[in-house]
């Protein structure tokens, strides 16, 4: 392991007194109840060394609230899993409990594909 520190600050230095930082625009992030959630099942077994997880898409909030997803779908299911690029990953073929469970908790318009 390598000592060195790390160079990079958020730090910003100016000689003019009108300077302000600018932070950007806050971007809320909207969440749609479940009732509203469009979210796809589907099957994969892509780049994944010819193991089947099944992909939940199409979810619109938090990244919290998308991990609680997760966490609560792995529970049902009894598997493994994760969140990625905005995705809940569960390992196994498990669409048909996953649909159930989706519509059991208000999740209406999920449909598997």
């Amino acid at each position: 392991m390598s000592n060195k520190k790390n160079s990079y600050s958020p730090l910003v230095y100016s000689t003019d007194p009108n300077f302000q930082k600018n932070t950007g625009p806050e971007e809320e992030e909207i969440s749609l109840m479940p009732e509203n959630q469009k979210l796809r099942i589907l099957l994969d077994k892509k780049h994944r060394a010819g193991k089947a997880v099944t992909l939940i898409t199409g979810f619109v909030g938090s990244l919290d609230e998308l991990e609680l997803l997760c966490k609560k779908l792995k529970n049902f299911c009894g598997c493994g899993g994760t969140v990625k690029n905005g995705e809940v990953i569960v390992q196994g073929d498990n669409r048909d409990k996953i649909l159930t469970w989706l519509n059991n908790n208000g999740f209406k318009l999920a449909k598997k594909i």
